[in-house]
């Protein structure tokens, strides 16, 4: 059944904040001014072998007014809940907004030169977008977990941590869970109003073997991502973990005893658990359009795939086609409505392996050209203006496409990657390396044992022109992180990628210890 908004968030004076703010706004002139009011409940539970180790629960509470006047933007939030509050938040958003308009043509007039295209120095203006009146939304999910007792999830993970720790060979067991529990309202003056409600989570387990005669320790996680979902994700609907903990024991036992892995070209199976990773750094941070234009180039990085390359960068083989996407059903950076009142959509980023699209916000789409923003601005909580984040990209499989046995079949001499761990990428999401959680070496079509210290090693565009084989839908899964960091001041957002078990030729692998060694 549907959710409804909370009504305790309902009942907060939301529009009458909004009015009091936005009436300030237009009074002092303003261009744009929208209102955004949050309210964001996290909770983190932590055990160490099925004892607890720690909790938090926590509420950010406030609202934002952002403003663009005289062609730059202003922006302030607070805390207190009365209409005179609102209106003066209002006027120091206009007032930041006037300070900067002056810094910006201070620095013009430094230079010497006009401003460029997509500098600093342009005015800010916004791509057009219809108005959306009196909208809600509410992600998918069946359970709120904050309604569940946090004595029946200490539970529930102590339980699956002892089932763990009675298998042989399992000498700790950290265990985590993660809930949040989101509600925003947006107002602005060209009459958009919305208001959202979303439920993640991201529960993890992970086994640790020591070896006592040899000193030797490794570790293996649970390969179950991170989803816009209820409490029923841990209880049956959307996840086998009783399978899941059954295997793990077995699994690191085996990987304890597995050989290095020779450095050399092999070609690669790589599970949808890992190259969700490898899609989010070297696709999905790649084609946010602010990234590609030099606007985090003093933090995060740029991106090769530059604005010039827009229909003609080859980004990988013909089989590759990726979306963004703020629709996706249990998708991490799924909305109704992004933070500028911006519809949620889904378009192609990458067609037929070549470039086509980008990740954009109002203002990027403005001064690019587009018509419309595709609604990708977010801020993390209400103390934080919002700035262009990543969609949830995903490369979609193959409709006829093979099972994940079946492209293993078709390998002579290969590995097989499953579970994302440790990465390496350059800042301009070229040249990379990535390792994971379980590498099987593939022998004439056959898994034959595993391997360690893996690591695959390429640039972004020869990777995906390898990509030989993309599996079917049978294959795709969609995983995700809760912590993707962006902008200055910092800001974390979840986000997921979905994708199928993909077939590689002919990749570079690294032995890690080796390298480690130089």
């Amino acid at each position: 059944m549907p959710h409804s908004i909370d009504e305790a968030f309902t009942a907060l004076p939301l529009r009458s904040l909004a009015d009091a703010a936005l009436a300030r706004a237009r009074s002092l002139g303003a261009e744009h001014a929208d209102f955004r009011f949050e309210r964001v409940r996290s909770a983190a539970l932590r055990l160490r072998d099925a004892r607890p180790a720690g909790s938090s629960d926590t509420t950010d509470l406030g609202y934002a007014v952002r403003v663009v006047h005289g062609g730059a933007w202003g922006f302030a939030s607070g805390v207190d809940l009365t209409l005179d509050a609102a209106a003066r938040v209002a006027s120091q958003a206009v007032a930041m907004a006037r300070l900067s308009a002056q810094v910006v043509r201070a620095a013009g007039a430094d230079a010497g030169a006009p401003a460029t295209p997509y500098g600093l120095g342009g005015r800010v203006e916004l791509a057009d977008e219809p108005v959306h009146a009196e909208r809600t939304w509410v992600s998918s999910y069946e359970i709120d977990p904050f309604s569940v007792p946090a004595e029946e999830k200490s539970a529930l993970l102590a339980d699956w941590s002892a089932r763990l720790m009675a298998a042989d060979g399992v000498s700790h067991v950290d265990a985590s869970l993660v809930t949040v529990h989101e509600n925003k309202f947006y107002a602005d003056t060209a009459g958009t109003v919305t208001t959202q409600q979303r439920v993640r989570l991201h529960p993890e387990l992970t086994a640790v073997s020591v070896d006592e005669a040899s000193g030797e320790f490794d570790s293996m996680r649970t390969l179950a991502p991170p989803a816009g979902r209820g409490w029923e994700y841990l209880t049956g609907t959307g996840w086998d973990w009783d399978d899941e903990l059954a295997r793990i024991p077995e699994l690191l036992a085996e990987k304890m005893r597995a050989p290095s892995v020779e450095p050399g070209l092999y070609d690669l199976v790589v599970d949808p658990s890992n190259l969700w990773l490898t899609i989010h750094e070297s696709i999905g941070h790649a084609t946010e359009l602010d990234r590609a234009l030099g606007y985090e180039a003093a933090y995060a990085g740029t991106s090769f795939a530059t604005f010039d390359q827009l229909g003609k960068l080859k980004y990988g083989s013909e089989l590759m086609n990726v979306t963004g996407d703020r629709t996706a059903e249990h998708g991490l950076a799924t909305v109704g409505y992004d933070d500028e009142g911006v519809e949620a959509q889904s378009w192609d980023l990458v067609k037929d392996g070549t470039l086509v699209g980008y990740q954009l916000d109002r203002r990027i789409a403005r001064l690019t050209g587009f018509e419309r923003s595709n609604g990708c601005a977010y801020a993390d909580s209400p103390a934080h203006v919002p700035v262009q984040r990543m969609a949830n990209v995903s490369l979609l499989p193959d409709p006829a496409g093979l099972s994940t046995e079946d492209l293993i079949g078709g390998v002579e001499r290969g590995i097989y990657v499953v579970g994302d761990r440790s990465w390496s990428i350059d800042m301009q999401r070229y040249n990379f390396q990535f390792t994971g959680q379980r590498f099987f070496r593939i022998e004439n079509g056959r898994l034959a044992g595993q391997l360690k210290d893996v690591a695959y090693q390429a640039t972004t565009t020869d990777f995906w022109g390898s990509m030989a084989a993309v599996g079917g839908p049978g294959t795709y899964v969609l995983g995700g992180a809760f912590n993707c960091g962006k902008a200055q001041p910092g800001q974390v957002a979840a986000v997921s990628h979905g994708c199928p078990s993909a077939l590689f030729r002919g990749v570079n692998i690294l032995n890690t210890t080796q390298e480690a060694g130089r």
